[in-house]
């Protein structure tokens, strides 16, 4: 698990659009080279990057308000997700895939979750969902934008911890993208620095919190409570 943190505004979002070859829906453009599974995600075209998102990239945004359809069932939203890498799968197999996805994350009420609208989940029980969705193909790389930036302390625990349980369990690398250097301390095996666009520092996380190099990783630890936990 690799932890980026910076500023807001340094560039972390705008990296997972551009790896996901998506940042042109933001009004930008990739330039260079990003290496997945050897092969270069920059050469493919669109019809070779479409089949790669969901399945072998999966991303979980910030808000899973504005990521889940207000007007569709969570049945319905994740049948979608599964049936878009799967149009040949049968109900059975997507009813089984759907619930082990649930299941993956803790999700209580399998049954009663399906059937509700978004509206009619708690804001922490959404981004579990949001997870769900984003592991029903078993990834090997998921993509975490601040998933838990609207959550409060306590479902923050929660969902960090499930995290670090479903890159053991499925064996994924994951991307989390967070401002708050205590989550990544938490679940990170290893954690970069974004500046103004750039990864001004990369180390494993302990070594990371012990001896930091860069000026604004200093700054950004000595705004930091004491982390006994690190020591």
């Amino acid at each position: 698990m690799l932890g980026l943190v910076g500023q807001s505004g340094c560039g972390k979002s705008t990296l997972a659009l551009a790896i996901l070859r998506l940042l042109h829906l933001k009004g930008g453009k990739a330039e260079g080279s990003i290496h997945f599974k050897n092969q270069d995600l920059m050469c493919l075209k669109e019809s070779q990057m479409r089949p790669l998102r969901g399945r072998e990239i999966s991303l979980v945004l910030q808000s899973p308000v504005a990521a889940l359809n207000p007007s569709l069932r969570i049945g319905t939203q994740m049948e979608e997700a599964w049936r878009v890498h799967a149009r040949r799968s049968s109900r059975a197999e997507c009813e089984r895939a759907v619930k082990q996805a649930l299941e993956d994350v803790s999700l209580p009420g399998t049954a009663t979750v399906l059937r509700q609208y978004p509206s009619q989940l708690s804001v922490g029980q959404a981004q579990r969902v949001l997870i769900a969705m984003a592991v029903l193909h078993r990834p090997s790389l998921l993509i975490a934008d601040e998933p838990t930036s609207a959550l409060d302390i306590n479902t923050q625990s929660e969902i960090l911890e499930l995290f670090a349980g479903l890159s053991h369990k499925l064996g994924m690398g994951i991307l989390f993208i967070s401002h708050d250097l205590l989550s990544v301390a938490t679940i990170s095996d290893r954690v970069a620095v974004m500046d103004q666009g750039q990864i001004v520092e990369c180390q494993e996380t302990q070594s990371l919190f012990r001896y930091p190099a860069h000026p604004l990783t200093k700054r950004m630890m000595a705004a930091l409570p004491p982390m006994r936990h690190l020591a």
